[in-house]
């Protein structure tokens, strides 16, 4: 059995370490919970995150049960490094994915090393496939194990001894001070002849020279340089290398309320989600990152730009059908746990913000080739002077009524008002006019249907009695200023009903309904940032860095953030680690040094 108890797990005990290609997580006591490959939507190899130790994990441990365990990750790189100290001796594991040579191949690598004395270690890998449903069949060749299910393969290699018994592969071994045993894990197509392993040793200089270089070229000049870093290498292992796509987190169904039904698939690209992770990486020094992600979004996109999706496969894929998995428990028996996303057939009127102004902020920068984006945009944009008049299921993707919600019909303003922008600016052919007409009548409309005169604040959808935190990005879009009475108003209103023990609530769920789910849920951490960048813009300095600060420590020792955190209970909830929180981290610390000002994805500039 796994050596920590399912009830005593917290999403904060985890470390990520993935590939570019895939993800795995890491529990603080060496037991891999979490492993898809080779794509990180693809079905888990190990999944007790989610579940019990027989639907699949790698454990790895000190046979010592006192043995003190510390962690960190190899500095500007993703590999983690666990200490483990006994009265014996110490030892150092060292967990990382290398970047695959190309997509038949890919990798996990454990190698510990002695450091002092004696360490004696007890092993276990339990290898289920299709989200711990099938027991693979295993045989022994070639100085391996091999394990076949269906379309999957893995072989195993290890420098130490290996056993096979009651369906898994253990070892028990003692490593003494100068010596190191790797132990390499290789996906493979099982209908393919993998080639020979590649030396474990190697890949790790070579992975962490890689990460270095990486981290090098960060552009950030502030106070809070390593804590971006991280999360900028974070978002950057996020990444899908193969297309540029992004995903919004590497696992699924990690309960916003445990023991509730609020627990979504992450593992897909969210057109949002991936606009403001490029605005961190590109204010940030990445370039690349930005260019790969338009390209992506041109090929999914391609052949229905009218029908703009508010997420897609790694890929591009347009079908996300949702489904449950019952044979899992769930983290902390929240159930259902979920694959695929019934989201990805809303309409969320603010995706067509991001990407217009996102566009917009590409030709300010000077990424190359944007003139075969405008055809795209122009479409874009002529699809919005339709449907903006339309109610949306917001950017928290409500599964109740859909709703005239304030802050989408914001995005819309915003989407043409950077559309004319690039078209103005450099000299490009379009409906300018109508663009504005449309501009000026949301502008209106909003002002007058989605204003409570009353209270002086914004509110979350026409109608409504409370507000939303995503109010707080009025000043970053540009649609009016910081000092607006309105503006003050609102946030004001959020202080007081949406903002607790120093964290904000996205919105009060009960009795909402708009919402359309049962249960709690935590504070939303990207909201919590975004009232620092709310108090930057209102010259509240001194509140803005004190509650950023404050926010940092909501992180685990790793430096990650999950979706969302309970202050009362003081854990992290949600998917983890989640770009959401993380390029919301960054934008702020590059507001509090002086630098980015505009939240939705681009540096704020003058109409």
């Amino acid at each position: 059995m796994s050596p920590v108890s399912v009830m005593s797990r917290r999403i904060e005990d985890y470390a990520m370490i993935g590939s570019t290609h895939s993800a795995a997580l890491v529990h603080r006591n060496g037991t891999i919970e979490w492993l898809c490959m080779p794509r990180f939507d693809s079905e888990a190899i190990f999944a007790s995150l989610l579940g019990t130790p027989e639907n699949g994990e790698w454990v790895l441990r000190a046979t010592d049960p006192a043995a003190r365990i510390s962690r960190r990750y190899v500095p500007d790189t993703m590999i983690l490094e666990t200490t483990i100290e006994t009265p014996q001796g110490r030892a150092v594991v060292q967990d990382f994915m290398p970047t695959p040579v190309d997509g038949d191949l890919h990798e996990l690598i454990r190698i510990i090393r002695g450091i002092e004395g004696t360490v004696s270690f007890a092993a276990e890998l339990r290898l289920r496939f299709n989200y711990g449903a099938w027991i693979p069949w295993v045989e022994r060749r070639e100085g391996a194990i091999f394990a076949f299910a269906g379309p999957d393969a893995i072989r195993l290699s290890s420098s130490v001894d290996l056993s096979n018994a009651n369906f898994s592969t253990t070892s028990d071994f003692t490593i003494v001070a100068g010596q190191s045993v790797a132990t390499t894990l290789e996906w493979f197509p099982s209908h393919k002849i993998p080639p020979l392993p590649r030396d474990p040793y190697a890949l790790l200089r070579h992975t962490e020279a890689q990460g270095r270089l990486w981290a090098s070229q960060c552009t950030y000049e502030g106070p809070y340089a390593e804590t971006v870093r991280r999360s900028l290498m974070t978002l950057k292992a996020l990444t899908y290398h193969p297309t540029g796509g992004i995903v919004a987190a590497p696992t699924t169904s990690l309960p916003e309320d445990p023991g509730g039904s609020r627990n979504w698939d992450y593992r897909y690209c969210w057109l949002r989600d991936a606009v403001w992770t490029l605005h961190a990486l590109t204010v940030s020094g990445y370039m690349d990152e930005a260019s790969a992600w338009r390209w992506w979004l041109m090929r999914a996109t391609a052949g229905a730009p009218d029908g703009l999706q508010i997420m897609y496969g790694l890929h591009g894929e347009r079908r996300l059908t949702e489904t449950t998995l019952d044979h899992l428990a769930g983290y902390e028996n929240s159930r259902p746990v979920r694959i695929g996303n019934a989201a990805h057939g809303q309409l969320q009127l603010d995706v067509y913000g991001s990407l217009l102004g996102a566009f917009d902020a590409a030709r300010r920068d000077g990424l190359p080739d944007m003139d075969a984006i405008w055809p795209l945009q122009r479409s874009i944009a002529d699809r919005l002077l339709v449907l903006w008049r339309e109610p949306d299921s917001s950017l928290w993707e409500i599964r109740g009524p859909k709703q005239h919600f304030v802050y989408s019909k914001m995005m819309c303003w915003f989407a043409f008002d950077r559309t004319i922008a690039s078209a103005v600016d450099f000299g490009l052919e379009g409906p300018i006019d109508t663009w504005r007409q449309a501009r000026e009548e949301i502008h209106a409309q909003v002002c007058e249907k989605g204003f409570d005169g009353a209270s002086n604040s914004f509110v979350q959808y026409y109608g409504a009695d409370r507000v939303d935190a995503s109010l707080l990005q009025i000043p970053l879009l540009g649609f009016l200023p910081a000092d607006d009475p309105r503006v003050q108003g609102t946030v004001a209103r959020i202080e007081r009903e949406l903002l607790h023990n120093n964290v904000v609530y996205r919105y009060l769920p009960e009795g909402v309904r708009a919402d359309g789910l049962e249960g709690r849920e935590g504070a939303f951490l990207a909201c919590s940032f975004w009232l620092c960048d709310a108090y930057i813009m209102s010259h509240r300095m001194d509140e803005a860095r004190a509650l950023f600060e404050r926010l940092l420590t909501y992180g685990n020792d790793l430096g990650l953030f999950s979706e969302e955190y309970d202050p009362v209970a003081r854990r992290q909830l949600g998917n983890f680690p989640q770009a959401f929180s993380h390029f919301a981290l960054v934008h702020t610390a590059h507001m509090l040094a002086g630098g980015v000002i505009d939240a939705s994805g681009q540096r704020r500039r003058k109409k």
